[in-house]
Protein backbone atom coordinates (compact mmCIF):
# COMPACT_ATOMS: atom_id res chain seq x y z
CA UNK A 1 0.00 0.00 0.00
CA UNK A 2 1.38 3.40 -0.71
CA UNK A 3 0.85 6.39 1.78
CA UNK A 4 0.76 9.73 1.17
CA UNK A 5 2.81 11.88 3.26
CA UNK A 6 2.52 15.74 4.35
CA UNK A 7 5.72 16.26 2.50
CA UNK A 8 3.75 15.77 -0.86
CA UNK A 9 5.62 12.97 -1.13
CA UNK A 10 4.68 9.34 -1.43
CA UNK A 11 6.07 6.28 0.98
CA UNK A 12 7.51 3.38 -0.75
CA UNK A 13 9.40 0.32 0.02
CA UNK A 14 13.19 1.01 0.97
CA UNK A 15 15.42 -0.83 -1.12
CA UNK A 16 17.59 -4.11 0.58
CA UNK A 17 21.00 -3.30 0.65
CA UNK A 18 24.18 -5.30 2.33
CA UNK A 19 24.78 -3.00 5.12
CA UNK A 20 25.45 -5.81 7.95
CA UNK A 21 28.57 -7.30 8.64
CA UNK A 22 29.71 -10.54 6.30
CA UNK A 23 31.53 -13.22 7.96
CA UNK A 24 34.10 -15.28 6.15
CA UNK A 25 32.84 -18.39 4.57
CA UNK A 26 35.89 -20.87 6.07
CA UNK A 27 38.77 -18.76 7.35
CA UNK A 28 38.71 -18.43 11.10
CA UNK A 29 42.24 -17.95 12.56
CA UNK A 30 43.68 -17.88 15.99
CA UNK A 31 43.59 -14.15 17.21
CA UNK A 32 45.33 -12.13 19.26
CA UNK A 33 44.30 -8.86 21.01
CA UNK A 34 47.03 -6.47 22.16
CA UNK A 35 46.38 -4.08 24.79
CA UNK A 36 42.91 -4.57 26.73
CA UNK A 37 41.65 -1.15 27.64
CA UNK A 38 38.10 0.29 28.15
CA UNK A 39 37.11 0.15 24.54
CA UNK A 40 38.09 -3.55 23.72
CA UNK A 41 34.89 -4.95 25.70
CA UNK A 42 32.98 -4.05 22.35
CA UNK A 43 35.87 -5.88 20.12
CA UNK A 44 35.42 -9.34 22.46
CA UNK A 45 31.47 -8.69 22.69
CA UNK A 46 31.67 -9.08 18.53
CA UNK A 47 33.90 -11.54 18.10
CA UNK A 48 32.67 -13.61 20.61
CA UNK A 49 29.31 -13.15 19.18
CA UNK A 50 30.28 -13.83 15.98
CA UNK A 51 32.52 -17.39 16.82
CA UNK A 52 35.77 -16.13 16.27
CA UNK A 53 38.82 -17.43 18.17
CA UNK A 54 40.70 -14.95 20.55
CA UNK A 55 43.39 -16.73 21.57
CA UNK A 56 45.53 -14.88 23.56
CA UNK A 57 45.04 -10.82 25.80
CA UNK A 58 47.95 -8.91 26.19
CA UNK A 59 48.44 -5.84 28.15
CA UNK A 60 51.23 -4.43 30.20
CA UNK A 61 48.88 -3.98 33.19
CA UNK A 62 48.16 -7.81 33.07
CA UNK A 63 45.18 -7.50 35.54
CA UNK A 64 43.67 -5.72 32.24
CA UNK A 65 43.89 -8.65 30.32
CA UNK A 66 43.17 -11.26 33.34
CA UNK A 67 39.75 -9.40 33.29
CA UNK A 68 38.93 -9.71 29.90
CA UNK A 69 39.68 -13.34 29.76
CA UNK A 70 37.10 -13.54 32.69
CA UNK A 71 35.10 -11.79 31.09
CA UNK A 72 35.03 -13.19 27.22
CA UNK A 73 37.78 -15.43 26.63
CA UNK A 74 38.29 -17.89 29.41
CA UNK A 75 40.50 -19.88 27.59
CA UNK A 76 42.66 -17.59 26.04
CA UNK A 77 46.25 -17.25 27.11
CA UNK A 78 47.38 -13.67 29.26
CA UNK A 79 50.60 -12.32 28.63
CA UNK A 80 52.32 -8.53 29.38
CA UNK A 81 54.52 -8.96 26.65
CA UNK A 82 52.98 -8.13 23.04
CA UNK A 83 56.49 -9.86 21.86
CA UNK A 84 55.71 -13.07 23.22
CA UNK A 85 52.43 -12.83 21.58
CA UNK A 86 53.75 -12.62 18.16
CA UNK A 87 56.40 -15.31 18.98
CA UNK A 88 53.65 -17.99 18.50
CA UNK A 89 52.99 -19.39 15.51
CA UNK A 90 49.44 -20.44 15.81
CA UNK A 91 48.12 -16.38 16.29
CA UNK A 92 47.72 -14.97 12.50
CA UNK A 93 45.88 -11.66 12.94
CA UNK A 94 46.57 -9.25 15.65
CA UNK A 95 44.59 -6.67 16.83
CA UNK A 96 46.50 -3.85 18.04
CA UNK A 97 43.96 -1.51 20.25
CA UNK A 98 47.38 0.14 22.14
CA UNK A 99 47.64 4.33 21.77
CA UNK A 100 49.40 5.33 18.71
CA UNK A 101 52.69 6.14 19.86
CA UNK A 102 52.69 2.86 21.40
CA UNK A 103 50.93 0.63 19.18
CA UNK A 104 53.41 1.78 16.09
CA UNK A 105 56.09 -0.32 17.03
CA UNK A 106 53.60 -2.72 17.54
CA UNK A 107 52.54 -2.85 14.09
CA UNK A 108 56.02 -2.80 12.78
CA UNK A 109 56.70 -6.31 14.68
CA UNK A 110 53.74 -7.76 14.00
CA UNK A 111 54.00 -7.25 10.50
CA UNK A 112 57.63 -8.07 10.50
CA UNK A 113 56.49 -11.35 12.45
CA UNK A 114 53.75 -11.84 9.40
CA UNK A 115 51.25 -11.11 11.32
CA UNK A 116 48.05 -9.66 9.53
CA UNK A 117 46.98 -6.53 11.55
CA UNK A 118 43.87 -4.65 12.48
CA UNK A 119 45.23 -1.24 13.76
CA UNK A 120 42.62 1.29 16.28
CA UNK A 121 42.34 4.34 14.88
CA UNK A 122 43.52 7.05 14.92
CA UNK A 123 46.28 4.65 12.73
CA UNK A 124 49.80 6.75 12.54
CA UNK A 125 50.60 9.96 14.11
CA UNK A 126 52.74 10.55 10.78
CA UNK A 127 51.96 9.99 7.52
CA UNK A 128 54.96 9.10 6.63
CA UNK A 129 55.36 6.48 9.14
CA UNK A 130 51.90 4.75 7.85
CA UNK A 131 52.82 4.83 4.29
CA UNK A 132 56.12 3.10 5.58
CA UNK A 133 53.83 0.73 7.71
CA UNK A 134 51.99 -0.06 4.43
CA UNK A 135 54.99 -0.86 2.24
CA UNK A 136 55.99 -3.18 4.79
CA UNK A 137 52.53 -5.11 5.09
CA UNK A 138 52.90 -5.46 1.25
CA UNK A 139 56.44 -6.58 1.45
CA UNK A 140 56.11 -9.46 3.85
CA UNK A 141 52.41 -10.39 2.22
CA UNK A 142 50.38 -9.35 5.33
CA UNK A 143 47.11 -7.30 5.55
CA UNK A 144 46.98 -4.35 7.02
CA UNK A 145 43.64 -2.44 8.15
CA UNK A 146 42.14 0.12 10.36
CA UNK A 147 39.78 -0.48 12.80
CA UNK A 148 37.44 2.73 11.52
CA UNK A 149 34.32 0.83 12.97
CA UNK A 150 32.11 3.73 11.86
CA UNK A 151 31.81 2.00 8.64
CA UNK A 152 29.66 -0.74 9.73
CA UNK A 153 27.47 1.26 12.05
CA UNK A 154 24.32 0.19 10.15
CA UNK A 155 23.36 4.06 9.36
CA UNK A 156 26.25 4.65 8.07
CA UNK A 157 26.85 1.49 6.26
CA UNK A 158 22.98 1.78 4.86
CA UNK A 159 24.13 5.45 3.75
CA UNK A 160 27.17 4.31 1.89
CA UNK A 161 25.58 1.32 0.04
CA UNK A 162 23.02 3.79 -1.08
CA UNK A 163 25.39 5.91 -2.54
CA UNK A 164 27.31 3.44 -4.26
CA UNK A 165 24.44 1.52 -5.66
CA UNK A 166 23.70 4.79 -7.60
CA UNK A 167 20.00 5.27 -5.82
CA UNK A 168 21.01 8.90 -5.19
CA UNK A 169 22.95 10.07 -8.31
CA UNK A 170 26.13 12.10 -8.24
CA UNK A 171 27.35 12.61 -4.61
CA UNK A 172 27.17 16.95 -4.50
CA UNK A 173 27.16 17.38 -0.78
CA UNK A 174 27.70 15.43 2.69
CA UNK A 175 27.17 17.22 5.99
CA UNK A 176 27.56 15.43 9.58
CA UNK A 177 26.10 17.46 12.76
CA UNK A 178 26.90 15.57 15.95
CA UNK A 179 25.52 17.36 19.09
CA UNK A 180 26.43 14.83 21.88
CA UNK A 181 28.41 14.95 25.26
CA UNK A 182 32.11 14.22 25.50
CA UNK A 183 32.87 15.91 28.74
CA UNK A 184 33.03 12.02 29.86
CA UNK A 185 36.83 12.20 29.05
CA UNK A 186 37.01 14.27 32.24
CA UNK A 187 40.37 12.28 34.49
CA UNK A 188 41.24 9.98 31.64
CA UNK A 189 43.82 9.43 28.85
CA UNK A 190 42.15 11.31 26.28
CA UNK A 191 41.76 14.22 28.10
CA UNK A 192 45.28 14.96 27.59
CA UNK A 193 44.63 15.13 23.97
CA UNK A 194 44.94 18.71 22.95
CA UNK A 195 43.02 17.68 19.18
CA UNK A 196 40.41 15.57 20.83
CA UNK A 197 37.41 16.25 18.70
CA UNK A 198 39.03 16.88 15.80
CA UNK A 199 41.49 13.94 15.82
CA UNK A 200 40.77 11.20 18.17
CA UNK A 201 36.50 11.59 17.68
CA UNK A 202 36.83 13.50 14.66
CA UNK A 203 38.58 11.07 12.33
CA UNK A 204 35.46 8.81 12.32
CA UNK A 205 33.56 11.86 10.44
CA UNK A 206 36.45 12.40 8.19
CA UNK A 207 36.94 8.67 7.24
CA UNK A 208 33.16 8.68 6.63
CA UNK A 209 33.23 11.85 4.58
CA UNK A 210 36.70 11.16 2.60
CA UNK A 211 34.30 7.34 2.21
CA UNK A 212 31.01 8.87 0.83
CA UNK A 213 32.81 11.34 -1.76
CA UNK A 214 34.41 8.82 -3.08
CA UNK A 215 37.37 9.21 -5.79
CA UNK A 216 36.92 13.02 -5.44
CA UNK A 217 40.00 14.37 -3.74
CA UNK A 218 39.28 17.07 -0.80
CA UNK A 219 40.64 20.05 -1.96
CA UNK A 220 41.04 22.27 1.07
CA UNK A 221 40.22 22.05 4.34
CA UNK A 222 39.08 25.12 6.98
CA UNK A 223 38.39 23.91 10.27
CA UNK A 224 38.14 26.06 13.78
CA UNK A 225 37.82 24.78 17.56
CA UNK A 226 36.20 26.75 20.77
CA UNK A 227 35.66 25.96 24.36
CA UNK A 228 32.71 26.06 25.88
CA UNK A 229 32.27 28.39 28.91
CA UNK A 230 32.20 25.96 31.97
CA UNK A 231 32.99 23.04 30.47
CA UNK A 232 34.63 20.54 32.43
CA UNK A 233 37.61 19.59 30.36
CA UNK A 234 40.99 20.59 29.08
CA UNK A 235 40.66 20.36 25.00
CA UNK A 236 38.05 22.36 23.10
CA UNK A 237 34.68 20.59 22.59
CA UNK A 238 33.62 22.80 20.02
CA UNK A 239 34.93 22.01 16.45
CA UNK A 240 33.90 22.35 12.92
CA UNK A 241 35.57 21.84 9.51
CA UNK A 242 34.67 22.50 5.98
CA UNK A 243 35.80 20.40 3.16
CA UNK A 244 36.31 21.76 -0.42
CA UNK A 245 36.40 19.32 -3.18
CA UNK A 246 35.62 19.59 -7.19
CA UNK A 247 31.78 20.18 -7.68
CA UNK A 248 31.52 19.00 -4.25
CA UNK A 249 31.63 19.69 -0.49
CA UNK A 250 31.37 18.48 2.99
CA UNK A 251 30.84 19.67 6.71
CA UNK A 252 31.49 18.16 10.28
CA UNK A 253 30.33 19.78 13.32
CA UNK A 254 31.03 19.20 16.75
CA UNK A 255 29.59 20.59 19.60
CA UNK A 256 31.14 18.11 22.63
CA UNK A 257 29.00 20.07 25.49
CA UNK A 258 25.76 19.11 24.88
CA UNK A 259 24.20 18.31 28.09
CA UNK A 260 20.55 18.12 26.69
CA UNK A 261 18.96 17.49 23.56
CA UNK A 262 21.43 15.12 21.84
CA UNK A 263 21.09 14.85 18.22
CA UNK A 264 23.43 12.94 15.69
CA UNK A 265 22.74 14.22 11.61
CA UNK A 266 23.90 12.89 8.61
CA UNK A 267 22.89 14.24 5.11
CA UNK A 268 24.08 13.24 1.67
CA UNK A 269 22.56 14.97 -1.28
CA UNK A 270 23.13 13.41 -5.09
CA UNK A 271 22.05 14.63 -8.53
CA UNK A 272 18.65 11.86 -8.09
CA UNK A 273 17.85 11.88 -4.19
CA UNK A 274 19.22 12.58 -1.08
CA UNK A 275 19.05 9.92 2.24
CA UNK A 276 20.15 11.16 5.98
CA UNK A 277 20.30 9.66 9.48
CA UNK A 278 19.30 11.25 12.20
CA UNK A 279 18.88 10.02 15.81
CA UNK A 280 20.25 11.00 19.55
CA UNK A 281 23.13 8.96 19.54
CA UNK A 282 24.36 5.81 18.06
CA UNK A 283 21.06 3.32 18.71
CA UNK A 284 18.45 5.23 17.61
CA UNK A 285 19.09 6.17 14.43
CA UNK A 286 16.49 6.43 11.65
CA UNK A 287 17.64 6.86 7.67
CA UNK A 288 15.20 7.90 5.07
CA UNK A 289 15.68 8.01 1.34
CA UNK A 290 13.93 10.64 -1.06
CA UNK A 291 13.77 10.06 -4.44
CA UNK A 292 11.69 10.64 -7.36
CA UNK A 293 10.07 7.54 -6.64
CA UNK A 294 9.14 8.59 -3.18
CA UNK A 295 10.29 8.40 0.73
CA UNK A 296 11.79 5.70 1.89
CA UNK A 297 13.38 3.92 5.87
CA UNK A 298 14.71 1.30 6.14
CA UNK A 299 13.93 -0.94 9.41
CA UNK A 300 17.56 -1.72 10.38
CA UNK A 301 18.70 -4.04 12.58
CA UNK A 302 22.24 -3.92 15.20
CA UNK A 303 23.79 -0.62 16.86
CA UNK A 304 27.32 0.42 15.92
CA UNK A 305 28.34 -0.85 19.51
CA UNK A 306 29.16 -3.52 19.22
CA UNK A 307 28.45 -4.18 15.55
CA UNK A 308 30.78 -1.90 14.01
CA UNK A 309 33.80 -3.95 15.40
CA UNK A 310 32.55 -6.83 14.38
CA UNK A 311 32.71 -5.78 10.49
CA UNK A 312 35.84 -4.69 10.92
CA UNK A 313 37.28 -7.57 11.54
CA UNK A 314 35.04 -9.94 9.54
CA UNK A 315 36.08 -7.57 6.77
CA UNK A 316 39.79 -7.97 7.02
CA UNK A 317 39.23 -12.14 7.59
CA UNK A 318 36.95 -11.77 4.75
CA UNK A 319 39.62 -10.02 2.37
CA UNK A 320 42.39 -12.81 3.81
CA UNK A 321 40.31 -15.47 2.82
CA UNK A 322 39.17 -14.02 -0.47
CA UNK A 323 43.09 -12.70 -1.48
CA UNK A 324 41.66 -8.99 -2.02
CA UNK A 325 42.13 -5.45 -0.09
CA UNK A 326 39.24 -4.55 2.65
CA UNK A 327 38.00 -1.78 2.21
CA UNK A 328 39.13 -0.20 5.50
CA UNK A 329 43.11 -0.93 4.57
CA UNK A 330 45.43 1.16 6.24
CA UNK A 331 46.69 2.39 2.64
CA UNK A 332 43.20 4.07 1.62
CA UNK A 333 42.73 5.37 5.79
CA UNK A 334 45.66 7.28 5.19
CA UNK A 335 44.10 9.61 2.76
CA UNK A 336 41.48 10.24 5.54
CA UNK A 337 44.21 10.99 7.94
CA UNK A 338 45.60 13.77 5.24
CA UNK A 339 42.29 15.55 5.79
CA UNK A 340 41.89 15.28 9.96
CA UNK A 341 45.52 16.31 9.86
CA UNK A 342 45.07 19.55 7.79
CA UNK A 343 41.76 20.02 9.68
CA UNK A 344 43.97 20.23 13.07
CA UNK A 345 46.65 22.39 11.33
CA UNK A 346 43.85 24.75 9.88
CA UNK A 347 42.18 25.50 13.17
CA UNK A 348 45.60 26.07 14.83
CA UNK A 349 46.62 28.49 11.72
CA UNK A 350 43.02 29.84 11.22
CA UNK A 351 43.39 29.19 7.58
CA UNK A 352 42.58 26.91 4.57
CA UNK A 353 45.27 23.81 4.34
CA UNK A 354 45.77 21.07 1.68
CA UNK A 355 45.60 17.54 2.89
CA UNK A 356 48.98 15.45 2.76
CA UNK A 357 50.90 19.14 3.05
CA UNK A 358 50.51 17.98 6.82
CA UNK A 359 52.38 15.40 7.56
CA UNK A 360 52.68 14.80 11.24
CA UNK A 361 49.94 15.13 14.10
CA UNK A 362 50.20 17.91 16.94
CA UNK A 363 47.54 16.17 19.09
Amino acid sequence: MVVQESSGQRAVKAPKLPYRPRDPKHYRPRIALVACGGITQHHLAAYRKAGYTVAALCDVRVAAARQRQKEFYPEADVYADYRDVLRREDIEVVDLAAHPREREKMIRAALQARKHVLSQKPFVEDLDVGERLVELADRKGVVLAVNQNARWAPHFRYLREAIVSGLIGEVSAVHFAVHWDHSWVKNTAFERIRHLILYDFGIHWFDMACWYLGDRPVRRVYASVARVLGQPVRPPLLAQALLECDHAQASVIFDGYTRFGKQDHTYVVGDRGTIESRGTGTKDQKVTLQTETGRASPRLVGTWFPDGFHGTMAELLCSIEEHREPIHHARHNLRSLAVCFAAVASAERHEPVVPGTVRTIRR
